[in-house]
Order: C-alpha cells, then sequence, then structure tokens
C-alpha cells in the first residue's frame, strides 16, 4: 500500500480564535492530500474531467483528536483504503510537527459522467487508474 505524505503550513486564514485550525479547513487538506496522491501515481483528474467524467464525493468522516495550530508544520497521510472499480474510499492522516495524530478520517468518491451524473466503471472508462489503484490499495 502505497501512502502519500503532503505538508502543510498552518495558515492564520485557516484558524479561529483560538489560534487552532478551524475544522472545516482539514476537508480541504483531506483534498490536497488526495490530488497529491493521484500525482504521486501519475495520474491527474484534469484528464478525467477532460474526458467527461468526475469524482464527486459522497461521504467524509473526520475524528479529531487533537488541535493543529497556526505557525505549526502539519502532514496529510492518503492512501486508498477501499476500491471495487466502483468506489473509492480514501483514508487520512492529519499529523502535527512533532508526529503526534491530529485527524484521521476518510472520503467515498464514485466516478460519474460529467453531462448525468451516473455512475460508471473505473476500469472500463479508466483502465490505467483501475491498474493503479488495485496495485495501491490497502
Amino acid at each position: 500500500m502505497f501512502v502519500s505524505e503532503t505538508e502543510i503550513e498552518v495558515r492564520y486564514a485557516e484558524t479561529d480564535q483560538m489560534g487552532v485550525v478551524y475544522h472545516a479547513n482539514y476537508i480541504i487538506w483531506f483534498e490536497i492530500g488526495r490530488t497529491k496522491l493521484v500525482k504521486d501515481f501519475g495520474l491527474n483528474y484534469l484528464d478525467m474531467e477532460d474526458a467527461g467524467y468526475l469524482a464527486p464525493v459522497l461521504d467524509v468522516q473526520a475524528t479529531f483528536k487533537r488541535p493543529v495550530k497556526y505557525g505549526e508544520m502539519a502532514t496529510v497521510r492518503t492512501w486508498v483504503e477501499f476500491y471495487n472499480g466502483i468506489k473509492t474510499i480514501y483514508g487520512y492522516e492529519i499529523l502535527n510537527e512533532d508526529n503526534e495524530l491530529c485527524v484521521s478520517g476518510t472520503t467515498t468518491h464514485v466516478v460519474v459522467a460529467k453531462d448525468s451524473f451516473r455512475p460508471v466503471s473505473m476500469r472500463k472508462v479508466f483502465p490505467n487508474w483501475d491498474e493503479i489503484y488495485e496495485r495501491n490499495k490497502k
């Protein structure tokens, strides 16, 4: 199983009055991590979109264990938790600069046709993605 890592410097705009990262920003960090994972696989979401497909989020789960604060460096770890050709679940961990687990979570996606939003088999429309995801899933 391949795990992608992305470093993020916590910006002031991402925090609340307590200097703690506002909870919704972790979901944005999940997306940054997922995009980096896809890039690390040698793939690109733009190619998918140019071919007429999208991969919307169906579900987000997040568990908050400890805060990440302004001025810290965070690491987003991302991997393919589950994949069956239709549905993909990405796993995430966000660690602080002391390597402590702060947030864990998942996002669930399916590939859909852009014009109809009907789900499609990634195995059929993107066999190269399918091969890479099969090889790298948990």
